[in-house]
């Protein structure tokens, strides 16, 4: 199971670019805050968001291209652990409990970050893989 946000999480990459850089729609915020089951004012900080910033994004109702990829990222990793995890519920469950192959962080909290998020991508594969240290 791959949760997607939005209409967005199928586009490939040549697609995807543009739409990025366009920005993505304040409606691709609300729809991954939801499938993450997570207060706004929990995952907006997580992207780089200040509330102020917040309400000019859903003013002009797009967000900013750093934003969105921010954004992206997140979801992929929703995603990845929702397919290793076997369910939605799992891999949210797992995206927010300390992992011991992150040295204890939470893996959204650790991927704040491109290399993170790559870490924790390389610690999914490890354990849909079978080799979880």
């Amino acid at each position: 199971m791959r949760p997607a946000v939005g209409s967005h999480a199928l586009l490939s990459p040549a697609r995807l670019i543009p739409t990025l850089k366009a920005g993505l729609p304040v409606q691709e915020l609300d729809a991954l805050r939801g499938y993450l089951a997570m207060p706004m004012d929990k995952l907006v900080p997580m992207l780089g968001i200040s509330k102020a910033t917040l309400h000019r994004r859903k003013s002009s109702g797009r967000l900013e291209v750093g934003e969105s990829e921010r954004l992206v990222r997140i979801a992929r990793l929703l995603g990845r652990a929702a397919a290793v995890m076997e369910s939605l519920e799992n891999g949210r469950r797992w995206l927010t409990s300390p992992q011991v192959g992150l040295g204890g962080a939470e893996p959204l909290d650790f991927a704040q970050t491109e290399v993170g998020a790559r870490e924790v991508e390389d610690l999914l594969g490890r354990i849909d893989y079978g080799v979880y240290s």
